[in-house]
């Protein structure tokens, strides 16, 4: 094979993947598009902002290596990102890879307390932000111990990336190096504390790209992709960039805030084909269709992650906008979705089955395989998998383990092997001496008509007893009261086995979520 070229055997099932033994995947996804014709093509459009061609973004990646090479990082070094989405992202994530240089895109709604901790955490030689984070990452630089002297925001007055971009050239040969050396980190969303930095390789993206983005998706060059989630976490990554990097399509990307009004109006505007959001986000949108009609014809496939989809906002999505949701689980440590729902084979609340290239199993507390309909802790292997965390060979042992991944997920197995979400292992409780899914509990209670969203924890009662605790946010939240608390109790109670009625009701306005829209149940619990 060529230097940096990838073969893919589709008549093998998982499709056969093989990497050339010189590679930098920088080039299957920047380079080869030039060499394939598309240097007119547009590749980005940022809403706000003008398209960026696929020719204009080799030539931005090309100068951003430089720069960077130019200002003193060395292959190996790491770069953090506090980028928001729009084309310096991909500018400077592609061209340090190129460069040999490992990118550390990090969640831009941190504060500098996290910020100092990444930044201490992964001895990074320097740090690249968009000037609308500085009050939270400059006093971060400032605070963290040996922080990096190279630090500079992507655009503005003196030394910034555009300015170094400027004066760089618009040429460079890619580093040399193997589909399993290291090539850029993502910390872990932190939904039961510190985060982890996951060490991902060359070959880790192309692998999602083929089997998730083409191999489920169906994925092709006329796709226009828009991702609500952003493109500093692993589920936003492969929708918003990798994946139509990898075919060949168009990427819209937003950079505020993903409101329904933004979403809609991004919609109409620029006709994605495939969007992508969380069921948080999905739940908003249908509140918003009940009092408007955007035009989503464009769409023909959605797909939700980062939290178990509900049945009911599955179904009601299907009756009101006509396009199904395919519901699936991924994770920072697998870089993008390894279960899910298929165009084909849709079973609403559940998700799905697992992607090609992966295998998962569901391991009881005794270390064995579980039966089918047992719950257990979900453990999943593939080729895209991290293969540590960095600085951290306590939790890299406790998750990595013989090749399989420990996802920290509790699932069920049906006999038709679909996978079924009950709740992370550390969020599952025990009532009456039965083990009990906060999950489950959330489902129905989001199929009441005044619910926008629920979390379930367990909670002692009187007698040092676990029982369900909900935490409620109301579509309409003046109508908060004891009457409603006791009509979601009946209401749970008819819908699921009687010990697993919530006890408590709490109306609240927001809950706790990671970047990613999964429940951080353990702040409901202090």
């Amino acid at each position: 094979m060529r230097d940096h070229t990838v073969s893919v055997d589709w008549s093998k099932t998982p499709a056969e993947i093989t990497f050339a033994a010189n590679f930098n995947t920088a080039v299957p996804f920047i380079d080869r598009h030039i060499a394939e014709g598309r240097a007119g093509k547009t590749a980005i459009i940022t809403v706000g902002g003008d398209p960026v061609t696929y020719g204009a973004l080799a030539a931005g990646v090309n100068r951003a290596g430089n720069a960077l090479l130019g200002a003193g990082f060395r292959p190996g070094d790491r770069v953090l990102m506090m980028v928001k989405d729009c084309p310096d992202f991909l500018y400077l994530f592609w061209g340090a890879i190129k460069a040999g240089i490992i990118p550390v895109p990090i969640n831009t709604l941190l504060r500098a307390a996290d910020y100092t901790f990444m930044l201490e955490d992964s001895g990074c030689t320097g740090c690249v932000y968009s000037p609308e984070f500085a009050a939270e990452v400059v006093p971060a630089l400032d605070a963290a111990d040996a922080g990096p002297a190279r630090r500079f925001p992507t655009e503005g007055t003196g030394t910034t990336l555009a300015a170094l971009m400027a004066e760089a050239p618009d040429r460079l040969d890619p580093a040399p190096a193997t589909a399993a050396d290291d090539c850029f980190w993502l910390y872990s969303s932190g939904t039961t504390g510190t985060p982890k930095g996951a060490v991902h390789s060359h070959r880790d993206i192309p692998v999602t790209c083929i089997q998730y983005g083409v191999g489920v998706l169906g994925m092709a060059e006329d796709d226009v992709c828009f991702s609500a989630a952003k493109l500093f976490f692993a589920y936003g990554l492969g929708n918003g960039m990798n994946f139509p990097l990898w075919v060949g399509a168009t990427a819209v990307l937003y950079p505020g805030p993903p409101t329904p009004a933004a979403m809609f109006e991004t919609i109409e505007a620029h006709k994605p084909t495939l969007f992508f959001g969380v069921p948080t986000l999905y739940a908003a949108l249908l509140r918003t269709l009940e009092s408007e009609t955007p035009d989503l014809g464009s769409l023909r496939l959605c797909v939700s992650a980062g939290e178990a989809l509900p049945a009911d906002i599955y179904r009601r999505w299907k009756e009101r906008v006509g396009v199904d949701i395919l519901d699936g689980i991924g994770s920072t440590e697998a870089l993008h979705i390894f279960i899910s729902n298929y165009p084909d084979d849709i079973k609403p609340g559940s998700s799905g089955r697992a992607v090609p290239g992966y295998d998962a199993r569901i391991v009881g507390d005794d270390g064995n395989e579980a039966a089918t309909g047992e719950t257990g802790r979900l453990m999943i292997k593939g080729d895209s998998t991290a293969g540590s965390y960095w600085n951290n060979p306590e939790k890299t042992a406790a998750t990595m383990v013989g090749g399989w991944l420990d996802t920290g997920d509790t699932y069920i197995r049906d006999a038709d092997g679909t996978y079924l979400y009950c709740g992370r292992s550390d969020d599952m409780m025990k009532v009456g001496g039965m083990w009990c899914s906060p999950f489950e509990i959330e489902a129905r209670l989001v199929e009441h008509p005044g619910v926008l969203e629920a979390a379930v924890v367990g909670r002692p009662d009187d007698d040092g007893l676990i029982k369900p605790e909900a935490f409620i946010v109301l579509n309409d939240p003046d109508a908060a009261s004891l009457d409603l608390g006791e009509q979601l109790r009946e209401h749970c109670k008819q819908g699921l086995a009687k010990y697993k009625y919530p006890r408590w009701f709490n109306f609240v306005e927001d809950l706790p979520k990671t970047a990613t829209g999964k429940i951080q149940r353990y702040k409901l619990r202090q």
